[in-house]
C-alpha cells in the first residue's frame, strides 16, 4: 500500500541531514518493497479465508506489537488536537483500506489492484489539501483527472467493457486510504509517524476483536501454511515493520527525496505478482502501471496554493 504522507515528527527533521544518503534510500526502498507485496499476499490469503477475517484480523494482530512498543517506550498519549487525526487514520488505513482492498482481491488480481492503488498518493494529497485549507492547483487536478481516466480505461479493458465488483472496492480503498493517511499526517507532525500508526492500531483493537473472534470461530480448521504465512506478513510486515522502515528512510534522507522511491511501488507489485505469485500479467498492465507512475510523479510536483 502507498504511505508517502505519514511524515515523521518535525523534531526528527534536523537529524536527517547528518545521515549518509544510502541510509535514507535504503530504508525507504525496504519500506516500499514490503508494501508492494501487500496485494499479492492478500490475494493469496483470500483463496482460503474470508476477506472480513483477513482485513480485520491483520489489524488486530498488528495491534499486539504496537501496544508492546508503546508500553516499552513509555510513549505519551495523543493530545486533544492529535486524537481526531489518529482516529480517522484508524478508520482509513487500519480498517478501511485493508478491508476494502481485501474484498477487492476476491474478484480481481493483485496486478490489477496495483494500478488502482497507484493513485493513493493523489487521493491523499486531495484530502490533505481539503482538510488543511489549501487549494490544489489546476495542474494537480489535471493530473488527477488523467490518473482517473487511466484507471477507468484499464478497468474497462480488463473487464471487456464492464467494471468488476472489485473495481468499486478498489475505488473505495483509494478514498479511505487517502483520508486515513491525510489525517494521520496531521497527527504525526507532533506525535510522530510510528506513534501515530501504533496508536491507530491500538484504539482499533477493542472494536474489531469481537468480529475477528467470531469469524475465526466459524473456520472449520487451520488454513494451509502458505496462507498462514501470508496473513503473518500482512499483519507484521505490511501493517507494522514496513512503517518503521519507511519512516526511518524519510527521517534519514528527507521526505522530498526518499518519497520519490514510492513511485516504484505499483511496478514492483505488478512484477511480484507475475514472478512470484503466478499471475498472468500482460504487457498492457505493465504499460498502464508505468503510466500511473508518471501521473503520480506529475501530481506530486504540482504546486499547491493556500486558500485566501
Amino acid at each position: 500500500m502507498n504511505r508517502s504522507v505519514l511524515y515523521p515528527s518535525p523534531q526528527t527533521a534536523p537529524a536527517a541531514s547528518a545521515a549518509p544518503p544510502w541510509e535514507g534510500y535504503g530504508y525507504g526502498f525496504l519500506g516500499v518493497l514490503i508494501f508492494s507485496l501487500t496485494l499479492p499476499m492478500t490475494r493469496l490469503a483470500v483463496a482460503e479465508l474470508p476477506p472480513l477475517l483477513i482485513g480485520l484480523g491483520r489489524a488486530l494482530l498488528a495491534a499486539v506489537p504496537a501496544l508492546i512498543l508503546l508500553w516499552l517506550t513509555r510513549s505519551r498519549r495523543p493530545d486533544r488536537h492529535e486524537w481526531p487525526g489518529v482516529i480517522l487514520a484508524a478508520v482509513g488505513i487500519v480498517v478501511g483500506w485493508p478491508l476494502a482492498s481485501t474484498l477487492a482481491m476476491q474478484s480481481v488480481s493483485s496486478s490489477h489492484g496495483a494500478v488502482f492503488n497507484g493513485l493513493l498518493p493523489l487521493s491523499t494529497a486531495a484530502f490533505a489539501a481539503w482538510r488543511s485549507g489549501e487549494r490544489p492547483s489546476r495542474s494537480f487536478w489535471l493530473w488527477a483527472m488523467v490518473g482517473a481516466a487511466l484507471v477507468c480505461t484499464f478497468a474497462l479493458r480488463q473487464g471487456h467493457g464492464t467494471l468488476a465488483v472489485g473495481d468499486f472496492w478498489l475505488l473505495l480503498a483509494v478514498v479511505l486510504g487517502g483520508l486515513g493517511y491525510a489525517e494521520g499526517a496531521r497527527a504525526s507532525r507532533t506525535l510522530g509517524g510510528w506513534r501515530t500508526i501504533c496508536w491507530a492500531l491500538v484504539i482499533s483493537a477493542p472494536f474489531i476483536a469481537a468480529p475477528v473472534g467470531w469469524l475465526a470461530s466459524q473456520q472449520a480448521g487451520w488454513p494451509s501454511a502458505d496462507v498462514v504465512l501470508a496473513c503473518a506478513y500482512l499483519a507484521f510486515g505490511s501493517m507494522f515493520v514496513g512503517f518503521f522502515a519507511w519512516y526511518r528512510g524519510l527521517a534519514a534522507g528527507g521526505i522530498a527525496r526518499v518519497g520519490q522511491i514510492q513511485l516504484l511501488q505499483p511496478f514492483l507489485t505488478v512484477l511480484a505478482a507475475a514472478l512470484f505469485f503466478g499471475e498472468s500479467v500482460d504487457l498492457a498492465t505493465f504499460l498502464f502501471a508505468a503510466a500511473v507512475i508518471v501521473v503520480i510523479a506529475g501530481g506530486r510536483r504540482a504546486i499547491v496554493g493556500v486558500k485566501k
